[in-house]
């Protein structure tokens, strides 16, 4: 499912306009963006929780010459599914 199938399936299940299933997805999207650029978690309870992981800096090798170089830490965001949602999956 891509962006525009998932904001019909959110107007379609709420009865709302497109219009504002779009308005609704772009506003949490950018809320769980600012949330997480500021350092803080989100967790949605059943379903998940968003939240940042710091991966340290480490040598790493160029494959094609071989020759080892330094890869910069950094802050990654990731999602871990909530039991609810890992049993409805499952």
């Amino acid at each position: 499912m891509n962006k525009a199938e998932l904001i019909s399936t959110l107007a379609s299940k709420t009865g709302k306009p497109q219009t504002e299933a779009k308005a609704f997805l772009e506003a949490f999207t950018e809320t769980v963006t600012e949330t997480l650029k500021s350092g803080d978690k989100l967790t949605l309870i059943g379903f998940g929780t968003f939240d940042v992981q710091d991966v340290p800096a480490r040598t790493g090798r160029n494959p094609q010459t071989g020759a080892v170089l330094q890869i910069k830490a950094k802050k990654k965001p990731r999602f871990k599914a909530g039991a609810e949602l890992s049993a409805t999956v499952n």
